[in-house]
């Protein structure tokens, strides 16, 4: 597959054309969107056209042009698709932000990006209100004078043209989740959505296919909600669910499977455990599940087979380079846990000191070779940053691997992760999948602790079920027993919870940091 792979990208292309305005010409009915409410919606390919072109030409009218970023601060739902399908029409740059962001969040993001509009659900307008200095404000719930989102989707856009873009033009800027520093500004270009599609093909086993209807509980603001399932589905013509999850609910997330036959999901390691802890199946009416953030152990992807009938395929990349590897039932040899093989079109490689390739059972760092249809442009007003960031034409992730014989990556760790116990270097992956193979562990989070003797020694932080006793040594006996003796924590705390990011993945720093 990779030898007889190669890429066909346009030189001139607009997400918003490929994404639905070509669709509008040809099957205006086409059901785009559903959404599961209240109210209940359904937005057809036509439907989004012409609120695009309308908000688009809104905007316009508020000075918003090519190049500048427009924010995007609403929760999931079909006019968070609009907004941005408006921003590409006019050859600016869409900003997703999370709407579980606090003030200094946010007004980082908008501060940093010099945001020139921010278009916002009335339910958390008043944070952006706090913090935005300076940007044009659109809102489900506008004050007297300003232009309302409901409103501008439905004034007639007389005249507008869509703006001509080319494919290296940038088109969307994701901020990294901050966990090494600053949050920095991942600014993508129009091309970036063809570099996705390799893997999603291979992850949701020959997507699109006939019927098949997408979902992910996953916040559109996150480059996995947003890339991983949302936008591709409008390219290929899928069907895609949204509904807004106050809190994310396993028993209702698999009434939402249920009742909406849904065939292919982007779900997040933390919401596939909440619904293998629920004892649900949803009516084994998906056939592919999609996942990444974290390293799966061989618990989960055996209950998706078992239980749902359908595998968990996973993928892996980060908000620079999205969707790099994968590991997928059908096309490759699975072995739990691992990350998988690179993604045809994409060259990537574990590689050690002075750029060369480690031999099989050895330990580098992943690098993608640029140039890559789905690498970033460059960090937002961070030059610095981005040439750390991409060195001898290699993006450096940040993340070790061990290579295997048979070319698969095993995660390791991050960089900054790596335990150094006893001359050791420990990453936490596996000890954490051994934790959480017990069945009343629900997370696990392994960090290092300074110590005098040994340089740092393995401190394991669980969540069990309520109710659950389980006691050190059972836990430690596991990690003895799946891994190995020089690995075992020697500390286990109990927590109720574990500090994560705003996507699900568990903020390892702020357990060394506290």
């Amino acid at each position: 597959m990779r030898a007889a792979f190669g890429w066909d990208i346009p030189q001139v292309m607009n997400l918003a054309e490929i994404c639905c305005d070509r669709w509008a010409r040809d099957v205006p009915d086409q059901v785009a969107v559903r959404h599961v409410g209240p109210p209940d919606e359904v937005w057809t390919y036509g439907q989004l056209k012409q609120a695009s072109d309308n908000l688009a030409a809104a905007l316009a009218g508020q000075g918003v042009g090519h190049g500048d970023r427009v924010a995007i601060a609403m929760a999931q739902n079909p006019r968070v698709l609009v907004a941005h399908l408006a921003v590409w029409k006019l050859g600016a740059i869409s900003l997703p932000l999370f709407t579980l962001f606090g003030e200094d969040a946010l007004r980082y993001r908008l501060a940093d990006s010099g945001a020139a509009a921010v278009i916002v659900d009335g339910a958390f307008e008043d944070k952006v209100r706090a913090v935005a200095d300076g940007p044009v404000i659109v809102s489900t719930t506008p004050r007297a004078g300003e232009m309302g989102l409901d409103d501008a989707m439905a004034s007639p856009a007389r005249g507008f043209q869509r703006a001509a873009t080319s494919a290296e033009d940038p088109a969307v800027m994701i901020y990294t989740s901050g966990t090494t520093g600053d949050p920095k500004g991942v600014l993508h270009a129009h091309r970036f959505l063809y570099g996705h599609l390799p893997c999603l093909e291979l992850a949701y086993g020959g997507f699109p296919a006939r019927n098949d209807v997408g979902w992910t509980p996953a916040d559109w603001a996150w480059i996995g909600g947003l890339m991983d399932m949302a936008i591709p589905c409008l390219y290929y013509g899928v069907p895609l669910i949204s509904h807004r999850f106050a809190k994310f609910d396993p028993e209702a997330a698999f009434d939402l499977i249920r009742q909406e036959a849904i065939t292919v999901a982007f779900l997040p390691p933390t919401a596939l455990r909440l619904l293998r802890d629920s004892g649900g199946d949803g009516g084994r009416c998906l056939r592919a599940i999609g996942s990444g953030g974290e390293a799966l152990g061989r618990d989960l992807c055996d209950w998706a087979r078992d239980t749902l009938m359908c595998p968990i395929n996973e993928f892996y990349g980060q908000t620079e380079a999205n969707l790099v590897v994968a590991a997928c039932d059908g096309v490759m040899g699975r072995l739990p846990g691992a990350m998988g093989r690179p993604v045809p079109g994409h060259d990537v490689a574990v590689l050690g000191p002075g750029d060369r390739p480690v031999g099989a059972g050895e330990v580098g760092e992943v690098c993608v070779r640029a140039p890559d249809p789905v690498m970033m442009l460059r960090y937002w007003n961070k030059p610095e940053a981005t040439e750390k960031k991409v060195v001898n034409d290699w993006l450096r992730t940040g993340d070790l691997a061990t290579l295997r014989g048979d070319g698969q990556m095993v995660f390791h760790a991050r960089d900054d992760d790596v335990i150094t116990s006893a001359g050791y270097r420990i990453g936490p992956v596996e000890i954490e999948q051994a934790l959480c193979t017990h069945p009343d562990v629900r997370f696990a989070a392994v960090v290092g602790a300074p110590d005098p003797i040994r340089t740092e020694i393995v401190v394991a932080h669980v969540v069990l079920r309520v109710g659950a006793e389980v006691s050190d040594d059972t836990l430690k006996a596991l990690v003895r027993d799946k891994v190995s003796a020089h690995v075992v924590p020697r500390r286990i705390v109990r927590a109720e919870s574990l500090p994560m990011t705003a996507t699900g993945k568990i903020l390892r720093r702020a357990l060394r940091d506290g």
